[in-house]
């Protein structure tokens, strides 16, 4: 989408991870990125570093820093980040907007959950505007206002409303084969000329075939 000296973004698609794992070390944005900026010459001091994340199954606006000083300013000020997603979740809301706030914890199995006890769970804040409901699903606009592991999917899932594709806290209703969550737009102060910098994405392909089956 957009690159300078400074900053690269890009649209992650749905099933690449954003960096490695103990499993996945090759198949990343952050590495195909790092890839991309050293032109294929392996010795080159060219790099990428990574800003924020997406779950590998959310697809969406990544931005990267090509500096340590780039990366340190975007982190220092990422909660004046203007975060906001698109979802599709079975049911119809009520209230049709709102904030859901809660405590998030993570237990061993690296599963999410809240919490009623602010000491062992961090407070996590999701506000939710209804754009459209039809035959038990809802598109969802999403500004993300803390932006813990999993916050989406479990808020929704908690509510009894699991984001469309959530193998892992869905209620196994496997409607798409994709998780129904998109990273649609991001608004941030640049690192260097200090101007306030937005990007937008079109709704994906798929998010378009499955509001078209409804």
């Amino acid at each position: 989408m957009h690159e300078d000296k400074d900053i690269l973004v890009v649209v992650k698609p749905s099933g690449l991870l954003t960096v490695g794992t103990d499993r996945d070390k090759s198949r990343t944005a952050h590495y195909l990125l790092n890839d991309y900026v050293r032109k294929g010459d392996p010795k080159s001091r060219n790099r990428v570093y990574v800003v924020h994340r997406l779950d590998q199954d959310t697809s969406g606006i990544l931005i990267f820093a090509k500096s340590e000083q780039a990366k340190k300013f975007l982190q220092e000020n990422w909660e004046h980040t203007d975060k906001r997603y698109l979802a599709i979740v079975h049911g119809c809301l009520t209230p049709k907007e709102g904030t859901i706030s809660t405590y998030l914890a993570e237990n061993s199995a690296q599963r999410v959950y809240s919490t009623l006890d602010p000491a062992r769970g961090k407070l996590s804040l999701t506000e939710y505007a209804v754009l459209k409901e039809a035959k038990g699903l809802s598109l969802v606009e999403i500004h993300l206002l803390t932006g813990r592991k999993h916050q989406i999917r479990v808020h929704f899932a908690e509510k009894g409303h699991p984001v469309v594709g959530d193998r892992k806290y869905g209620d196994g209703d496997l409607i798409s084969k994709r998780l129904a969550l998109h990273a649609q737009s991001i608004s941030f102060i640049h690192p260097f000329s200090k101007k306030q910098m937005t990007f937008e994405t079109e709704m994906p392909e798929d998010f378009v075939r499955l509001l078209g089956k409804v």
